[in-house]
Parts: C-alpha cells; sequence; structure tokens
C-alpha cells in the first residue's frame, strides 16, 4: 500500500507534442486527477518533460500549479538532473509507458523505491505498446493500480475532510 507521508506523485512527459495520440485527452484529464488528489492529500509530486523544444510543455490539463518540472532528454526522469525522489514509494503516471514511464519505473525500482502505475492514466501511441509496457513493468516488480483505487489508498479512510474533497476529485 501506498502512503500519504511516504509516496510521491511522478508524472511523466504529458506534453502537448503528444496531443495527437487517440488516448491523450484521456490520459491528461486522468493525470489531472491524481496532480489534484495529491495537492489535497499533501503528497508531493514532480512532473518531466521530454525535450519541450520540440515536444513543448505539459498539457494544461494536467493542472500543474507549483510542482517541480524537470526537463530532460533521457529517457528515464530518474537519470535526469534535477530528479528527485527520495520517499520509499512513487505512484506513476503518465507518457509512454513502453518508453518513458517503463524506463523510470525501472530505475525506480532498480533504487529500492515500491512503485505503482495507474494504467488509466498512463498512455502510448499506440495500444499494443501500453499493453506490453505494462505487463512488463508488472512483471519487474510495479503494482499496476487505477487513479480512483491509488487515490482512496491515499485518504485511508472515509468521512475525512480530505476525502470528500478527494471524493469530488474521482466523481
Amino acid at each position: 500500500m501506498i502512503g500519504r507521508d511516504t509516496t510521491t506523485l511522478v508524472v511523466v512527459d504529458v506534453q502537448e507534442g503528444f496531443r495527437s495520440y487517440d488516448t491523450f485527452d484521456e490520459v491528461a484529464r486522468q493525470c489531472g486527477r491524481l496532480v489534484e488528489g495529491a495537492r489535497i492529500l499533501e503528497v508531493p509530486a514532480i512532473a518531466t518533460e521530454q525535450y519541450p523544444k520540440g515536444l513543448k510543455h505539459t498539457a494544461p490539463e494536467v493542472g500543474l500549479d507549483g510542482e517541480p518540472v524537470v526537463e530532460k532528454t533521457v529517457f528515464s526522469a530518474v537519470r535526469a538532473d534535477g530528479f528527485d525522489v527520495t520517499t520509499p514509494q512513487a505512484l506513476v503516471c503518465g507518457i509512454e509507458a513502453h518508453v518513458c514511464v517503463a524506463q523510470t519505473v525501472l530505475d525506480l525500482l532498480d533504487r529500492g523505491v515500491e512503485v505503482q502505475v495507474a494504467v488509466d492514466a498512463t498512455g502510448s501511441r499506440h495500444a499494443v505498446d501500453k499493453e506490453v509496457g505494462l505487463r512488463r513493468l508488472e512483471r519487474a516488480g510495479a503494482t499496476l493500480t487505477t487513479v480512483e483505487a491509488a487515490l482512496l489508498e491515499l485518504c485511508e479512510r472515509a468521512g475525512t475532510p480530505e476525502f470528500k474533497a478527494v471524493q469530488k476529485v474521482i466523481l
């Protein structure tokens, strides 16, 4: 289980340059839910942008507002200058499941970080790439989850003001 005090949300490369992907709108919307929920629950978040000069910046739907953004040219965010996850757990989402998300997750796992991947907030240009990428990550030790499941797991219980605020995000 992921915990509020032990988890960092990692949003990988949800950039305007990928907007032509069939699943982009839904992935960006779901990433935005995670960012909003993380903010409510005071879970730190970090976003990355792959070569923003060419792929542009993070889509506005993600709703970044003060979260750190790391520009990179390496596929794994872990290998980018300025990327720093010090929590023992990470919740990862973004684009593309089989490239930058996969390499980031694999590097986090190699560093001993427990990783959950929000499958409904993760995409690839082709469905088969997403499917194979997620299977690979699960075999490597990542846990597959959904936005709703992850946010409710971070809430830990119903009836709190944070739960009520998160409930509005996921409904």
